[in-house]
């Protein structure tokens, strides 16, 4: 689904004159179907804001805008918001507070519940199941458990679990790896690639984490008090130091080293993931010219 956003505008507060601050500026942006976008900016600038918008946790109101995402029309009074969030998944900062039942399974079948009630008992269990395993997680181990009691990691899983039990093509993540330790996001991001490679068609990350953009998205869009500054491929974005350092962002290392190597008289190709900029510096090295 391709998501189009046209003319974006919102405003905290804005029944109150004395209160109303600007979240969104006349925002417009395309998604394209299949990207791992990337979406930045120093706090306060709206990106959680946007994201919101996208499966109507915050709905558009007269005059505010436009949002098409696939079929749905977010304008439209009758607009399908339970089929749309059955196709769009939202995954916020520290999933594990989303858990509230007293079992996995029961955690887990919630979005089936929600937005399949006319499911088979058996075909539930299979798509939980299926779920639980895809995350990473014994089924028959962690079914009857209290979420509460599996480690934070764990935790974590479930919650994924839950939101991607009715295999949605779209997943926003709003800051999803705050709190893990490097393995701990390592993993989760070896999770993301591989629900990307399967049914999750588009992933949209807020993050935070320039190493983790630049390192994983196709591209990125820069938030800044409520509008964006700047949609491109990382090395787009990233390309020019000054304009990010004046956003307040810093660089991912691979920008930076890039950066520092230009200063030197030393140009290589290649992108900012960590694979491909080693790569670049061997291929460089190979000409003779390091």
């Amino acid at each position: 689904m391709q998501i189009d956003v046209k003319n974006l505008t919102f405003n905290y507060g804005q029944n109150s004159k004395a209160t109303s601050s600007v979240a969104l500026d006349n925002i417009s942006l395309t998604i394209n179907e299949g990207e791992f976008f990337g979406i930045i900016g120093h706090t306060g600038s709206g990106k959680s804001t946007f994201v919101q918008h996208l499966n109507g946790l915050i709905k558009l109101n007269k005059n505010s805008g436009e949002i098409k995402i696939g079929e749905f029309d977010l304008g439209d009074k009758n607009c399908d918001f339970k089929a749309l969030r059955s196709k769009l998944g939202m995954v916020f900062q520290y999933p594990e507070y989303q858990l509230f039942a007293e079992t996995v399974f029961e955690d887990v079948a919630f979005g089936i519940k929600n937005f399949m009630p006319t499911v088979t008992e058996e075909e539930k269990e299979k798509m939980v199941r299926t779920a639980l395993e895809t995350v990473g997680l014994n089924y028959e181990r962690v079914k009857d458990m209290s979420p509460f009691e599996l480690s934070g990691g764990q935790k974590r899983r479930v919650a994924i679990a839950g939101v991607i039990v009715t295999k949605p093509e779209v997943l926003v993540l709003d800051e999803p790896v705050a709190g893990l330790d490097p393995v701990g996001k390592r993993d989760f991001i070896a999770l993301l690639k591989k629900l990307h490679a399967s049914f999750v068609k588009t992933i949209i990350l807020v993050s935070h984490d320039m190493d983790l953009v630049a390192d994983n998205c196709t591209q990125v869009a820069v938030f800044a008090k409520g509008k964006i500054a700047k949609v491109g491929s990382p090395e787009e974005v990233f390309g020019d130091y000054e304009e990010i350092k004046n956003m307040g962002l810093d660089l991912p290392l691979t920008a930076y080293l890039k950066n520092q190597l230009e200063k030197q008289g030393v140009k290589i190709g290649g992108k900012l993931s960590v694979e491909e900029f080693i790569n670049a510096v061997k291929s460089y090295g190979k000409g003779g010219k390091v």
